[in-house]
């Protein structure tokens, strides 16, 4: 049996920085993920793709973010059991929680957090007879390593910020990029849309709205793709290619969560925003991309706001009438368990005789 103050589901962005939360406050933590590393999604599927909204970096590859979330949390030294999926949830007459694995690690705190992004998750696939027969010969639904597409031909397809990120990005690492969307609208940020636009004047990517991708050809591998325009007079236009990225998204899913007794509401656990982020099961809390309430933002920083508030009361629960007078980091700098500590340095002033 693994013990801990605070156990977490979901090792991505706002699992690791919960670490570093509790921590501050004294409060060891454990982290589940079924993927074999940490990062959640940001390791997994876009390792190499810059993210632009996190405070202080302009851009930052979603891999670096990890990385350097890890380096953070290294004093407070949390437990990991990775590759592992959340089973059970059952709560025990002491009033804390055992979460058992599918195979069968059992994990017991007085707290649990789900910080799980969206779940467990699948590509959404676009509805082309023959793309399975094509699948790791050219089709790929996310983008791991970009300099796999260096002096490629490369075909995307989808209109929200995934597509116009990655059409950006690898416009200056293929030989040619095609971006193709159903409707003239994107749905990305406008900065992107503004981006993707420019680059399209300048010829470096091509772009193709009210059109989709429809037929598929090659061999043994991808060869070439036909894009169906929506005018009959541009009819279909047909593109030779070494690779496909069609980008609609994930089709989220809670997994075995999902019948653990919460309030679910559009495949996100309902919380109370209004104090603590707390679920309808007293002890067990939800943050970042899994939860949602009124005003919910689906950030990254909001996640990281949400694991600050959260630990101030899983701190009550944990140590029930003793009181906790917030530190500043700034002030008190940070104290690992490791006995290491980071403050700032002592001005020496020296009197005048």
């Amino acid at each position: 049996m693994i013990k801990t103050d605070i156990l977490i589901i979901g090792a991505g962005p706002t699992g690791l920085f919960t670490v570093f939360e509790a921590g501050l406050l004294k409060l060891k933590c454990h982290l589940i993920d079924a993927l074999p590393q940490p990062g959640g999604q940001c390791s997994e599927i876009y390792p190499k793709k810059p993210i632009y909204d996190i405070p202080a970096f302009p851009e930052i590859l979603a891999g670096d973010l990890v990385d350097n979330l890890m380096e953070q949390i290294k004093p407070f030294e949390p437990g990991f059991t990775l590759g592992e999926r959340a089973e059970t949830l059952d709560k025990q007459e002491d009033g804390s929680f055992v979460v058992t694995t599918n195979k069968g690690t059992r994990h017991q705190a007085s707290v649990v957090v789900i910080a799980g992004g969206l779940g467990s998750f699948e590509p959404r696939k676009p509805p082309i007879e023959n793309i399975q027969d094509f699948e790791d010969k050219g089709v790929a639904y996310m983008v791991k390593d970009p300099e796999v597409y260096r002096d490629k031909k490369v075909v995307i397809a989808g209109g929200g910020d995934s597509a116009l990120d990655w059409s950006i990005f690898l416009a200056d690492v293929a030989s040619e990029v095609s971006l193709v969307h159903r409707r003239n609208e994107f749905r990305g940020a406008l900065d992107s849309v503004e981006k993707a636009s420019e680059l399209a004047k300048l010829g470096k990517i091509k772009l193709f709205t009210e059109a989709e991708v429809k037929k598929l050809y090659g061999d043994e591998k991808l060869e070439a793709v036909v894009v169906k325009h929506n005018d009959s007079v541009k009819g279909e236009t047909y593109l030779e290619v070494d690779s496909f990225i069609p980008l609609f998204g994930l089709s989220p899913k809670l997994g075995p969560i999902g019948d653990w007794g919460f309030e679910i509401e559009k495949n996100a656990i309902k919380v109370n925003n209004a104090k603590d982020y707390q679920t309808n099961i007293p002890g067990v809390f939800a943050i970042g991309d899994v939860n949602t309430y009124e005003g919910k933002l689906k950030l990254i920083l909001s996640g990281f706001h949400e694991a600050a508030v959260m630990c101030q009361y899983a701190y009550q629960i944990i140590n029930p009438g003793k009181r906790y007078v917030m530190k500043y980091t700034t002030v008190g700098g940070v104290e690992g368990f490791d006995g290491s500590k980071k403050e700032a340095k002592k001005e020496v002033v020296q009197s005048i005789v």
